[in-house]
């Protein structure tokens, strides 16, 4: 216990440092929500990962998808790396930045606003962003408590408290910059915990060869798998798993749903210069294959721990109850307390880095893009500093509030949040950077696809599996985006040339061969 919670108090120290020491660096509005736009390669790129990689996938996504496809839940970490990561940097980095910097946009709705001309596409997204960042957040909050109550034997509520807390204050005392600074030696910590985690957890399966061959002897059930593939041993450690089109939807939901997240994209703007971008795809993705890769890989022995207590159930009714978010945690419970304190400060690092970035964005948004416009007057920078430390604070009470009695599974909470978000600004984000034939009608029907339907299937399930369901918003928005814009009023060509002009920049150089033929 000296160990686990000596730990915790230095890395605690160093997050609350590292805000007090960001302070000065977050005296305006575009410091405050940007760090000026000029974050180096390195931290933006530990900040777009640890952003991504939570205690919602170590602790949720890791035992969920473990248990349900074995071994090819790594494919799921690798479609991160390379789809969630690597593509997203080289389809959407550069142009991002660009296109923000030349729109002055500092939050994605605000993006909207000014690149389809349209206040109310701006305020409507602000609400779509902060409502449903909120499921996200109380996700992210229960799966540091089910650790934590494994580590520490206490009331998972002291856990949420302590981590709501300790978020709060750096991101109100130095904003995206402390946020960045604090992502990357968050980052760092994980990648090292993340190894020594599976190799401990391996070694006490009798190695990575015995814990392979103990998965391939459990049989499949009906409950995790197609009617096709039922009744078949080996399918845990097998190339695709027991069930190939569900693990696809995972893979897209959990890989090209960053496209579209707000506190992701939001990486983009930030980033210093292009040299800048090209390094931090490659880190990137480096970090995302070590990190995803290694949480999935994890979880897919998750089987192996069956017998642990408190994992399977048993109904009155006869059936059985899979309790996922407890599969990690009981992974975990039997290593030595050295490596219980880092997986601790490890599972505290992916989830405080991103805590700030969903709190920062919330706030940002609701502040320059639902309270500034709706004032009809001028806002001083302080003021708008003042008022978004405060929305910080408000956004961490409403999401504590709902993780201390979650309504559903980690994974399904990330999947309504990530549905409705990534359904609603994917397309027409990621559309709006490169063409100039995208009209605002088509944004609004992306929103309403996007929030639509994830309301609609909460309310009366059309497919069941929020994952599901939420990757197939995304691929909606993406057909229903360039078919509207088809077939509705093009937008004013003049001002979408000059919004393009940031791309075609001309410079003059001097000839250095200029004798002629």
């Amino acid at each position: 216990m000296a160990i686990k919670i000596i730990l915790l108090v230095v890395f605690f120290s160093a997050m609350i440092g590292i805000g007090i020491y960001s302070r000065q660096k977050a005296k305006n509005v575009t410091d405050y929500v940007l760090g000026g736009r000029t974050v180096g390669p390195w931290i933006s790129a530990f900040a777009f990962g640890t952003s991504y990689f939570s205690s919602v996938v170590f602790i949720g996504y890791a035992g969920q998808f473990g248990w349900k496809f074995g071994l090819a839940s790594t494919w799921i970490g690798l479609g991160n790396a390379f789809i969630g990561s690597l593509l997203a940097w080289l389809v959407l980095g550069r142009r991002t930045r660009l296109m923000t910097q030349k729109l002055d946009a500092k939050t994605m709705p605000e993006y909207f606003g000014k690149r389809f001309d349209s206040r109310s596409l701006r305020v409507v997204g602000s609400i779509i962003a902060f409502i449903f960042l909120v499921p996200y957040t109380a996700g992210v909050y229960n799966g540091l408590s089910k650790l934590f109550g494994m580590a520490f034997n206490v009331d998972y509520r002291i856990c949420v408290i302590i981590m709501a807390v300790l978020t709060g204050a750096y991101v109100v005392i130095g904003g995206y910059m402390a946020t960045a600074l604090n992502d990357f030696v968050q980052g760092i910590i994980m990648l090292i915990g993340i190894c020594a985690v599976i190799g401990a957890v391996l070694n006490g399966q009798g190695g990575f060869l015995n814990a392979v061959h103990e998965l391939s002897l459990i049989e499949t059930d009906p409950a995790v798998t197609t009617p096709a593939l039922q009744s078949s041993q080996g399918l845990f450690a097998s190339f695709f798993g027991p069930d190939p089109l569900s693990l696809l939807g995972v893979v897209i939901l959990t890989s090209l749903g960053t496209w579209g997240l707000p506190q992701m994209v939001h990486k983009f703007y930030a980033i210093k210069d292009e040299k800048a971008v090209k390094t931090g795809t490659v880190v990137s993705t480096f970090f995302a294959i070590v990190i995803a890769g290694g949480c999935y890989f994890l979880g897919g022995f998750g089987r192996l721990f069956g017998d642990q207590p408190g994992i399977i159930e048993t109904l009155e009714d006869g059936t059985v109850k899979v309790a996922f978010d407890s599969i990690v945690p009981a992974m975990l419970s039997t290593l030595p307390d050295i490596l219980i304190g880092i997986v601790v400060v490890l599972v505290f690092s992916a989830s405080m880095s991103t805590l700030s970035s969903l709190v920062l964005t919330s706030s940002s948004t609701l502040t320059l893009d639902l309270i500034k416009p709706a004032l009809k007057k001028d806002m001083g920078e302080k003021t708008q500093v003042r008022i978004m430390q405060a929305f910080v604070i408000i956004f961490i009470v409403i999401s504590v509030l709902i993780a201390f009695n979650p309504p559903m599974f980690i994974a399904q909470l990330m999947g309504v949040s990530w549905g409705a978000l990534a359904g609603a600004f994917l397309a027409p984000f990621m559309y709006g950077l490169y063409s100039k034939k995208i009209t605002k009608a088509s944004v609004w029907a992306s929103y309403i696809v996007g929030v639509g339907f994830t309301i609609v299937n909460i309310i009366h399930p059309i497919i069941a599996s929020p994952i599901n369901a939420g990757a197939a918003t995304m691929i909606a928005g993406l057909i229903i985006v360039p078919i509207v814009s088809l077939i509705t009023p093009k937008p004013d060509q003049t001002k979408i040339d000059e919004i393009f002009s940031c791309y075609e920049k001309r410079v003059s150089v001097k000839e250095t061969e200029n004798l002629g033929e």
